[in-house]
């Protein structure tokens, strides 16, 4: 039996002067396989995917503070809520395009592996 590796094109997104959702959701959409005439629900068939020019994203400070996500340590009130410009500052925006496809992907068992496809560059 022969090993035949798949030779998979990395899907390039440059998301210098584009909104933050069009290119979270884009990029999701790719890293879902929905572009693909193979596509199953239930099988990982998605393609690696890298965005480029992060820091360039498009996006006014009053959206950055309407932004927000939580984080939970485990403890009884340890649950804090972030403001999109708190994470910027501390992290950057590439942690907010990571976010934001994140939570477009399905929650099942193939998020995590899909999320290890997405590579995020300034």
């Amino acid at each position: 039996m022969k090993n035949t590796k798949k030779t998979i094109s990395e899907k390039l997104i440059n998301a210098q002067g584009r909104t933050l959702g069009r290119v979270a959701s884009e990029t999701a959409v790719f890293l879902m396989g929905k572009t693909r005439t193979s596509f199953e629900r239930n099988v990982y068939s998605g393609m690696p995917v890298k965005v480029v020019n992060a820091s360039k994203l498009r996006i006014t400070p009053k959206k950055l503070e309407e932004i927000y996500h939580t984080r939970y340590s485990g403890i009884p009130g340890g649950l804090r809520i972030l403001t999109g410009s708190h994470t910027v500052k501390t992290v950057g925006l590439k942690e907010l395009i990571k976010l934001a496809v994140y939570q477009m992907l399905p929650g099942n068992k193939l998020r995590r592996k899909m999320m290890k496809n997405l590579k995020i560059e300034d």
